[in-house]
């Protein structure tokens, strides 16, 4: 959609910047806003209840995302700022997260990372319009160019407030636009979340093809027995149910010091999947490979000879097995791993603790039936997948560039009018 556009402007007023429309103003924003205000007394009672806002918590699209709870005496030295309606929160730490929120009716107790600069509007500024023009992309890409740093980019709160910031003169003008982006920003974040609802069905749609085509077969008609396993219930008659280790064998991965990593063409593999290469191998192909810590329960089919890190469980022994069968039905114990995870105060999986779990398997040529239809399955919904997510990616940036071009005077929207319903 098309909006008007303003037709009388200024003369450029700041270096770098395009000619503001006529009535509005371009200055430093240390002159709308005051920046880190409150902090919380390092006096202040141990067992004062804060709610914690971190750098992690803050999505620029959702918003404040999550609140942690901490008394005092056990919160994180860095929850310190003090926030108020009215506030934006910008992080000048790790920059390009673009960790970026308006504060509304907030708890009295909450406080932010002081990983934070808070600002706070002075009187003629809305601190609706503040908040939007806090997320436009030429005052993101501002803060991020003017970070320091490489992998920690940060910016010092004194040069933050010291980048340019545009707003119209009259303080109705700021209202009319923050409503008007209330108004399609909540058009545009509704449709992303019925998207996102959409792409939850499909996961879950995922898991069904995959659980029913391991555990069931794909013969409804196919007669079913008693599995004597609780948990696993009925399965086809002639699938044999044996415990795990006698499907494939998984071994604890290897260490390979860094400094011994050659160039070569041998995936190196760690519980995130591929990291490096080398000139050797170890573990031959095929091979399934799980992470012991962090991404437990994600599978991985290596099609080449690897050399697995000691953060993986590996197969050495397919038993005969089809390898895509087992990655499938591998997947679908997956929650299984993660229940034995969490035994130790380190989340981590044990090849003992799950070679004892019992699965049941039909004969080779069936478990290639079956691979094959989850592939074919699986095609179609990761397709699905993709185009939805490019759908979500393309609303997020139209969502920010709306922002950007009614914050900055690029479209006009005093005299359209604003819906109250939706």
């Amino acid at each position: 959609m098309s909006y008007p556009t303003y037709q009388q402007f200024s003369p450029p007023r700041w270096p770098g910047t395009e000619a503001p429309p006529v009535g509005w103003e371009i200055r430093r924003l240390k002159f709308a806003v005051t920046c880190n205000d409150e902090t919380l007394s390092e006096a202040t009672d141990p067992d004062y209840e804060l709610a914690y806002v971190d750098i992690s918590s803050v999505d620029l699209v959702n918003g404040i995302t999550t609140v942690e709870t901490f008394p005092f005496d056990e919160a994180p030295s860095r929850a310190r700022r003090i926030v108020k309606d009215g506030d934006t929160i910008i992080s000048t730490v790790r920059t390009y997260l673009k960790a970026i929120a308006a504060i509304e009716e907030p708890p009295d107790n909450m406080i932010v990372s002081t990983g934070f600069a808070v600002v706070r509007p002075l009187g003629f500024i809305d601190s609706g319009f503040l908040g939007y023009a806090l997320q436009g992309a030429g005052f993101i890409d501002a803060v991020v160019a003017n970070s320091t740093g490489i992998s920690y980019p940060a910016i010092n709160p004194t040069t933050l407030v010291c980048l340019p910031f545009s707003y119209p003169e009259e303080e109705k003008e700021q209202q009319k636009i923050a409503a008007f982006l209330d108004w399609k920003t909540g058009q545009i974040d509704a449709l992303i979340a019925r998207k996102k609802e959409l792409l939850e069905k499909l996961q879950e749609k995922r898991i069904a093809v995959i659980t029913q085509a391991v555990t069931q077969g794909l013969n409804p008609a196919a007669p079913m027995r008693d599995s004597g396993i609780p948990w696993l219930g009925q399965v086809p008659q002639h699938w044999e149910v044996k415990r795990l280790k006698w499907a494939v064998m998984l071994q604890r991965g290897h260490d390979l010091p860094a400094d011994e990593r050659t160039e070569g063409d041998v995936p190196i593999v760690t519980s995130s999947g591929v990291s490096a290469y080398h000139d050797t191998a170890i573990a031959k192909a095929p091979g399934i490979v799980t992470g012991r810590y962090g991404t437990i329960g994600v599978f991985y089919l290596i099609d080449t000879d690897y050399w697995p890190l000691n953060t993986t469980l590996y197969s050495n022994d397919l038993y005969g097995n089809s390898p895509r069968f087992l990655r499938a039905m591998l997947e679908h114990l997956a929650p299984l791993f993660l229940l034995n995870s969490v035994k130790s105060a380190v989340p981590g999986i044990d090849r003992n603790d799950v070679l004892s779990i019992p699965v049941s398997l039909p004969q080779r040529g069936e478990q290639d039936v079956i691979a094959d239809h989850i592939d074919s399955e699986s095609l179609k919904i990761d397709q699905m997948i993709e185009k939805i997510v490019a759908a979500i990616d393309r609303l997020t940036e139209y969502r920010t560039a709306l922002i950007t071009a009614a914050t900055t005077g690029k479209i006009d929207v005093r005299n359209i009018k604003v819906s109250t319903q939706g």
